[in-house]
């Protein structure tokens, strides 16, 4: 064996342009095919991480101001939301699991000699799943169904407020100021921050007594499950509507009186989208993946035409066809793996470069702690398809050197030796 490797590498070294013409075809044909469908992960991985900063199976709902005159009702309403609706949603919707109202107001936070203006929401215990905030061990806890019942003046603060509130105190357990209502800081949430900037959550009841004694609001979300196609969101969506026009009064086809957000439907149709770049990016790899192996098949076959005169020469001095078949053989696997691998480690090596570049680019702005999005992320290759090509590709070499040697093998010794 170790002479017939050795064999292998002495043809190769003596005829190099025919073994790297034979190379580059099978490093060629995986590189395309690794790179191809890296980039289309890549791209789905990105969208789909953009996504996930919040539940991707949320709907949103505002109230508007209606334009349309319905039941004697003039246009130019302006709509608010009761806690009834809330209700309705999540005791009438069955596809509704998590669910919040929100009250947003703005109010000035103020520690000590330090203060700020920030986002003020007053919120659900569903809330920090829906928007997947994050509280580390160690950063106290969210608001809780007890917090909501007793109406606990309890706040939990985004991390940039707490930095620059308390500096390097620790805040749980300490009292801060919104207004001129003072709040127990119970937890922090260090998820990076959205572009709506930083907020402080205090249970929804608390602010309904506190700041909101109507009772009245105007956004509410809530989660969904089993809308799997575009159709089965549409037909929610006006499901919902038809619901809310009747409770609040209003036209259904009123676009203005009830603005609905379904980042599920945008979910569903986006994956759509790369699922269509996926077939296609795996069709061309296809494509050139034959284009790869029509590559190998021609240079064996001239490969084997051009060493009849050896084989001839071979079987005079005892060779058997048995291994002049072989040694063929080997040397096709040998230039196809070879090839092959190099092929499959520049492709992941180019799109994990691509990648480190993409995710240095999203981070590269040293002077905010926003969180950036990324249109290419982590693109991960199947193994398994780049061994299935390199394999696709010895197989295709093996029978472009195995027919003619097949039929070279079966010349007459002299025959074989007239060959030019």
């Amino acid at each position: 064996m170790i002479d017939q490797f050795q064999e292998i590498l002495d043809t190769l070294k003596k005829n190099k342009l025919r073994t790297t013409l034979t190379g580059l075809s099978v490093s060629w044909g995986i590189f395309i095919l690794i790179v191809l469908l890296g980039a289309g992960n890549g791209l789905k991985n990105g969208v789909t991480q953009n996504f996930s900063s919040r539940a991707v199976n949320r709907i949103n709902l505002w109230s508007g101001n209606t334009s349309m005159p319905h039941n004697g009702l003039k246009s130019g309403r302006q709509l608010t939301f009761t806690e009834d609706e809330v209700s309705a949603i999540s005791n009438q919707v069955e596809a509704s699991r998590l669910i919040t109202a929100r009250y947003n107001t703005n109010q000035t936070i103020s520690y000590g000699t330090e203060y700020g203006s920030y986002g003020f929401r007053g919120v659900m215990p569903s809330y920090y799943d829906i928007e997947k905030l994050t509280i580390p061990p160690g950063k106290g806890r969210f608001i809780n169904e007890m917090d909501m019942k007793e109406k606990n003046k309890v706040i939990v603060l985004d991390q940039k407020i707490a930095d620059v509130l308390f500096k390097n105190e620790d805040p749980l357990g300490k009292i801060v100021r919104a207004g001129q209502v003072m709040f127990k800081v119970v937890g922090i949430n260090t998820k990076k921050e959205q572009w709506e900037g930083s907020n402080a959550y205090i249970p929804f009841s608390t602010a309904q007594a506190i700041y909101n004694p109507k009772h009245k609001f105007g956004q509410i979300t809530f989660t969904v499950e089993g809308l799997t196609t575009k159709a089965q969101n549409d037909r929610f969506n006006e499901s919902l509507r038809r619901m809310m026009g009747q409770r609040l009064n209003f036209n259904p086809e009123d676009q203005q009186a009830l603005y609905i957000w379904n980042a599920q439907s945008e979910y569903v149709e986006t994956m759509k989208i790369f699922d269509g770049i996926t077939l296609f990016v795996t069709i061309i790899g296809i494509l050139t993946l034959i284009a790869g192996i029509v590559g190998v098949s021609n240079i064996m076959l001239v490969s084997v035409k051009e060493r009849t005169r050896e084989i001839g020469i071979r079987k005079a001095i005892g060779a058997t066809p048995l291994a002049i078949l072989q040694t063929i053989i080997l040397e096709s696997i040998f230039i196809t793996t070879l090839f092959g691998y190099i092929g499959m480690m520049l492709g992941i090596g180019l799109t994990e470069l691509i990648n480190y570049f993409m995710v240095q680019a999203a981070n590269g702005k040293p002077v905010t702690d926003e969180r950036q999005m990324s249109i290419f992320t982590n693109p991960t290759v199947d193994i398994g398809y780049a061994l299935f090509a390199t394999i696709i590709l010895i197989i295709a070499g093996v029978i472009a050197g195995y027919l003619p040697a097949r039929k070279a093998v079966r010349v007459q010794p002299i025959e074989a030796m007239r060959q030019e």
